[in-house]
């Protein structure tokens, strides 16, 4: 079941500087997150969804060159992040 509005407000809320903090890089990988777990669990039930496989490839891909700009700029909000998502990187 995709992400409800709610949801994505609580993501926003938990992860941004204020309720409107949409584009900060620590917000965008928190909602990556989700999105990726959400359809990892769609493609456990759906082998052969291929073209959502490739959407799988290419949000993971984002959130690693997301997390990669995060790592070089503010090291220790990187560390934060993952250790709250629960990322192994």
């Amino acid at each position: 079941m995709p992400m409800n509005a709610e949801q994505k407000l609580e993501v926003i809320e938990r992860y941004g500087k204020d309720a409107q903090d949409t584009g900060s890089a620590p917000v965008q990988v928190a909602l990556l997150t989700k999105r990726i777990e959400e359809l990892s669990a769609h493609l456990q039930n759906h082998k052969k969804d291929h073209h959502g496989r490739r959407g799988l490839l290419m949000m993971v891909g984002k959130r690693k060159r997301l997390l990669s700009y995060l790592e070089r700029t503010d090291y220790d909000a990187y560390k934060e992040l993952i250790a709250n998502l629960g990322l192994r990187r």
